[in-house]
């Protein structure tokens, strides 16, 4: 069989070889779309509340190659909520000496 068909016998030993490593890692996997929201929560809360830069400086600084679907700043607040991926996650300012924090419960997104 190998003989007569040596591109499918590849293909079928890659893809198997594939679902191996999915399945190996789909905890991790499982976890991905949390860390889109929370890391530009996160970060922009730290580069505009704790490090005072402008708001258009933290925007690009947490840009990534995975866009997000929605961001919120609440200035008033001092919190931020980001989604990405289907996954929303926030983060607020406790004080200059804690700097932000992440959100335990993921907050829905206000409306304008």
């Amino acid at each position: 069989m190998i003989r007569r068909r040596p591109f499918s016998t590849v293909l079928l030993l890659i893809l198997l070889l594939l679902a191996a490593l999915i399945w190996q890692n789909r905890s991790h996997l499982h976890a991905f779309p949390d860390i889109i929201g929370a890391y530009s929560a996160k970060e922009y809360c730290s580069c505009r509340y704790v490090a005072s830069n402008p708001a258009d400086y933290c925007e690009a600084y947490v840009a990534q190659y995975v866009p997000l679907s929605d961001f919120w700043d609440d200035a008033a607040h001092k919190r931020v909520t980001a989604r990405g991926l289907g996954r929303t996650q926030s983060a607020q300012w406790l004080s200059s000496r804690e700097g932000c924090q992440l959100l335990p419960a993921p907050a829905a997104l206000p409306t304008p």
